[in-house]
C-alpha cells in the first residue's frame, strides 16, 4: 500500500485502490516482527512523511519512527483480563511504578485528544481506572440480569477475579443444523454446508476457484534457492516480545536466533552443528546459528520469528540482518485475491556457512541520541 498509492488490488471479488498515506500511527504492535520482506517494509515506512509509535522499548519498528511516545508495560498499569480459554474476568494490578516518562496508552491518547480540542469526546469524563469501573459495571449488570449476582468493583478489585458462567455446550450452530436443516438453515445462500460457492466462482479470480482445489505454488524450491524456510512461532517468547530477556537469550546461539535443517542438507554445504549459517534469497538474507537435526525433514529449515530485525547497514537496500529475523526472506503476497491473508510461514532459500567476522548484534542497544 505504501509503495503504490493509488495501485489497485483485487479483495473479496472488489477491485479497491490503495490510499495515498502521509502519516502512519502505530500502538500496540510491531510490523518490523510479524511483516513479510522485511527490506521492503522499510522502503515502504522511509516513504511516508510521519511515523509514530508507542513503544516501551526501542524495537526495530521504534528505531524507525519519526517520534516515539514511550508507553508502559502491562505490568505497570492497570486493566481488566479475560480469555475465551478461563471462566474468569482477571483484575489486573499495577505491580511496578511506569518507567520515567511513560504513560498508559489511553493516557497518551486522552493528551492528545485534549491537544487537538476533543478531549471530552474521546475521555467521556473518565479516567483509565474510571473506565475500568464502567466496562465492569456494565459486566456486573448483565450477570444480574441472568441471576448470576456479582460484587461490585472495589471488592472485585480486592479479591481478583470473578467467576463468569459457563453456557452449556450445545454443540454450537452446527449441531442444530445436523438435527434440523430445515429449521437451523446455516448463513449460506443455500442454508446448507457447501463445497462450491457460486458466489466466488463469479468472482473469476484464477487463484481462488469456487470449489477447494489444489493450485501449484508459485514459490517452489529451485536452482538459486533450493531449501524451504519454515518460519514458526517461537517457544521462548510470544511472538517478539521481551526478546532481550534471559529466557529469550537463552535459547539463541552466539547471539543469533537458531535454525534447524537435517544433517545431509547441511553435510552438503560443509555446514556443521554449532556454526553461524547465512540464509538468502533474492530479498534479503540473515545469519543464524544452526542445529542439525533428523526430525526435519530434508529440504527444510526451520527458522523461528521473533529475533528483532537487526540489519547490518541501515542505509543499505539488501542489508543483512545479523541476528536472524527471518521475515526478511519471507514474500509479501497475499493468499489469493479472495482474502489477501499472509503467507509468511513458507519460503524458498538458500543456506550458507557464515566464515566472516561476526558482526555486531545491535538490536538492543538504544539509539545515541535516546
Amino acid at each position: 500500500m505504501l509503495l503504490n498509492p493509488g495501485g489497485a488490488y483485487r479483495y473479496n471479488g472488489q477491485t479497491r485502490h490503495y490510499p495515498d498515506i502521509k502519516l502512519v500511527y502505530w500502538a500496540g504492535g510491531n510490523p518490523f516482527h510479524h511483516h513479510q520482506d522485511l527490506n521492503r517494509l522499510r522502503q515502504a515506512f522511509a516513504r511516508v512523511d510521519t511515523l509514530v509509535v508507542h513503544e516501551l522499548a526501542w524495537t526495530a519498528t521504534a528505531r524507525h519512527a519519526d517520534i516515539v511516545l514511550p508507553c508502559t508495560m502491562t505490568l505497570e498499569r492497570e486493566d481488566l483480563g479475560a480469555s475465551s480459554n478461563d471462566p474468569l474476568l482477571v483484575a489486573m494490578h499495577k505491580l511496578a511504578e511506569p518507567y520515567g516518562q511513560a504513560r498508559d496508552d489511553y493516557d497518551i491518547f486522552a493528551g492528545l485528544a485534549e491537544r487537538m480540542g476533543v478531549g471530552p469526546a474521546f475521555t467521556e469524563g473518565r479516567t483509565s481506572r474510571q473506565w475500568l469501573e464502567h466496562l465492569y459495571e456494565r459486566t456486573r449488570a448483565a450477570l444480574e440480569a441472568i441471576g448470576a449476582p456479582a460484587p461490585g468493583f472495589e471488592e472485585f478489585w480486592r479479591q481478583g477475579t470473578l467467576p463468569l458462567p459457563q453456557a452449556p455446550d450445545d454443540g454450537g450452530k452446527l449441531r442444530a443444523f445436523r438435527e434440523d436443516p430445515e429449521a437451523n438453515r446455516l448463513s449460506t445462500p443455500s442454508g446448507r454446508l457447501e463445497i462450491y460457492s457460486e458466489t466466488v466462482a463469479r468472482f473469476g479470480e484464477a487463484d481462488c476457484p469456487g470449489h477447494p482445489a489444489w493450485l501449484p505454488p508459485e514459490d517452489v524450491p529451485r536452482a538459486e534457492a533450493p531449501l524451504v524456510l519454515v518460519a514458526n512461532q517461537p517457544a521462548t517468547r510470544l511472538h517478539s516480545q521481551l526478546d532481550f530477556g534471559g529466557h529469550s537469550q537463552e535459547s539463541k546461539h552466539r547471539g543469533r536466533e537458531v535454525a534447524r535443517m537435517h544433517p545431509e542438507d547441511a553435510a552438503a554445504r560443509g555446514i556443521s552443528d554449532g556454526d553461524v549459517i547465512r540464509l538468502f534469497n533474492e530479498r534479503g538474507a540473515c545469519l543464524a546459528g544452526v542445529r542439525l537435526d533428523e526430525g526435519v525433514r530434508q529440504g527444510v529449515v526451520q527458522l523461528a520469528t521473533g529475533a528483532w530485525y537487526d540489519p547490518a547497514d541501515p542505509e543499505e537496500e539488501k542489508s543483512l540482518c545479523v541476528h536472524g529475523n527471518p521475515n526478511v526472506l519471507t514474500r509479501d503476497v497475499g493468499t489469493s485475491n479472495l482474502a489477501q491473508g499472509c503467507t509468511g510461514q513458507l519460503t524458498t532459500i538458500e543456506v550458507e556457512r557464515f566464515d566472516g567476522n561476526l558482526p555486531p548484534i545491535q538490536a538492543f542497544r538504544p539509539p545515541q541520541a535516546a
